[in-house]
């Protein structure tokens, strides 16, 4: 069975200022996403599935889901703030979802076989879908349970225009993963040094080189089971914060740590760009323009 392509579009843009996924990027209107899913296919991909919220649900059905009507199927789940856990309820006052891992589990009923899973407002260039397409047909038949992850260097993942978060990773002489911890408002301080805050609250100094995720995994449909295990344990710690996030690497550093599941990370050669700032736009589609003229990507998606 073909892998499914699992897009995280739920967001709210809110350092952006409007839904991102939306926006147009490509010389023809094209969205970063119609170029997510165009590399997709063409690696083999047989199925995509959007994560958005029921609010903007017809909106994206009809100005980004549509768009691939007859190219590749296409499915939808919503990521609700109340979709919890048997015995647990929404605390009062809380208005935010619970996290890159939250979102991934509402897909839990709707995919059965391996996936990826990708954020809809990055740009993650077509050699990061062929490496995900080559790890999945290199698994033995009857793989469940296999998980890698494509990463990134850190000083090509950064916004010149504001922080971001990005999982820190440690890689072995194997290259497999041996920890990832997520880092929020990483930004380029004045005296030239990376930083950002570590989940210990402190603000720490990121070395250069530091290879980083940028939320592109592939994944076994065992991970579903895993990722509720996780998921509950997190709500049993921390789910009374109202701003507590259960995120993806900490699902996957669990998981590492606790002998369940190796992850190879998959070093690509392609190009990251993403849209976290109005201002990061122009350089999106600037690069868009120059992967067109260089021939790797037409100048209408079809």
């Amino acid at each position: 069975m073909k892998p499914t392509l699992l897009v995280l579009a739920a967001g709210m843009g809110s350092r952006y200022g409007g839904l991102k996924q939306m926006d147009p990027m490509g010389p023809n209107g094209e969205t970063v996403l119609d170029y997510s899913v165009f590399d997709a296919i063409r690696a083999g991909f047989g199925r995509v599935v959007f994560i958005i919220r029921e609010d903007f649900a017809e909106a994206f059905k009809q100005g980004v889901g549509s768009r691939f009507a007859g190219r590749i199927a296409v499915d939808y789940v919503f990521q609700k703030l109340d979709d919890l856990p048997e015995g647990f309820t929404v605390p009062e006052g809380r208005q935010k979802p619970w996290g890159t891992a939250h979102a991934v589990r509402a897909a839990r009923h709707a995919v059965k076989e391996h996936f990826a899973v990708i954020n809809a407002d990055d740009f993650y260039g077509a050699d990061a879908y062929q490496r995900a397409a080559s790890f999945f047909s290199s698994l033995p038949e009857g793989t469940t349970n296999e998980m890698a992850m494509v990463g990134y260097p850190l000083e090509n993942t950064l916004s010149d225009h504001g922080h971001v978060n990005r999982g820190i990773c440690k890689i072995d002489e194997q290259g497999l993963l041996t920890n990832v911890e997520e880092y929020l408002n990483i930004e380029r301080e004045p005296d030239g040094h990376v930083r950002g805050n570590a989940l210990d609250g402190k603000r720490h100094v990121v070395p250069a080189g530091s290879l980083v995720s940028m939320n592109f995994w592939a994944f076994g449909p065992d991970f579903f089971v895993q990722l509720e295990e996780a998921f509950t344990r997190f709500l049993a710690e921390s789910g009374d914060q109202l701003k507590s996030e259960c995120y993806i690497p900490t699902v996957v550093d669990h998981l590492i740590h606790g002998g369940h599941s190796q992850c190879p990370v998959l070093r690509t050669t392609s190009q990251w760009f993403g849209v976290t700032y109005p201002d990061d736009k122009p350089f999106v589609v600037e690069s868009i323009a120059r992967l067109i003229a260089e021939g790797s990507y037409p100048e209408k998606l079809s």
